[in-house]
């Protein structure tokens, strides 16, 4: 695997952890982000040997939201006030490639798990709602702060967040940049657990990732496949997708290996093929 600048990855087995390694400014997203993350991910996704990956922070926080020191040296057109086609057209095309940043680890085809710890805000936000399943610890703080700076969020959390947690929740948040502790993100569902702090949190993560290793890859991933279109379109068109999705992995080595375990009353240890 390839080095990055924002990110540093580990190995544990088929699961790839993988930090945002930006620790002296609490892991904000900056040009880094923006140019490495899509490609860390489509090489996660082509890895063969990684199944699910854990999304965690460095130091005192999972992210701090976005650079804008660098967002002023990236794109200067976004915080000067010169008007203009031009200028517009370059704003367009900076958000897009941020929105292909964030996107990532939903486009990513395995499981992504965000383990979030300390703050969590703005574009880390984004990024973490862009993610399969979220964890935190009982210091975390979420917060989308973007109508505080007079911006809109724009790189797709107010897209995910009212899948996740509801309209109510979503615009709470959006209008008020109010910030929201672990107890409430779990009561919102933007959380499926809490736990005392980052080792625990760690270690419950990459076992929950271990887990979802053990299942049959192709499966897995065309589940996220599935679940992914199905998100905002009719249950019709949904079920078309499935039937095509699913007769593409059947049969399969790993559905023979999976009826074999049954007989055998043991484990069965898939190969992905």
């Amino acid at each position: 695997m390839k080095e990055y600048q924002m990110y540093e990855i580990e190995r544990d087995g088929h699961v790839a952890i993988v930090y945002l390694d930006r620790p002296e400014k609490r892991n904000s997203l900056g040009r880094a982000f923006w140019n490495e993350s899509a490609g860390l991910f489509n090489e996660l996704s082509d890895d063969k040997e990684i199944r699910a990956v854990v999304l965690a922070g460095k130091g005192r926080s999972f992210s701090s939201g976005l650079d804008l020191s660098e967002v002023a040296v990236m794109c200067p057109e976004a915080v000067q006030n010169n008007g203009g086609a031009a200028a517009r057209m370059a704003v367009k095309s900076f958000i897009e490639k941020g929105q292909a940043a964030t996107s990532a680890p939903e486009k990513c085809r395995k499981p992504v798990i965000a383990a979030v710890h300390g703050h969590c805000i703005g574009a880390g936000l984004d990024l973490a709602a862009a993610c399969d399943i979220r964890v935190c610890t009982g210091d975390a703080v979420f917060s989308l702060r973007e109508a505080m700076m007079g911006i809109i969020a724009d790189v797709g959390v107010l897209q995910r967040l009212p899948r996740i947690v509801g309209q109510g929740w979503t615009r709470q948040m959006a209008f008020t940049g109010q910030d929201v502790d672990a107890g409430l993100a779990l009561e919102m569902g933007l959380v499926n657990r809490v736990f005392k702090d980052k080792d625990e949190m760690m270690e419950q993560a990459i076992g929950l990732a271990k887990r979802i290793g053990q299942a049959a890859p192709l499966a897995v991933q065309g589940a996220k496949e599935v679940l992914n279109f199905s998100t905002g379109r009719p249950v019709e068109d949904g079920l078309a997708f499935v039937a095509s999705r699913s007769a593409m992995v059947l049969p399969s080595e790993d559905l023979i290996e999976a009826f074999a375990a049954f007989l055998e009353k043991r484990k069965p240890a898939f190969s992905g093929s």
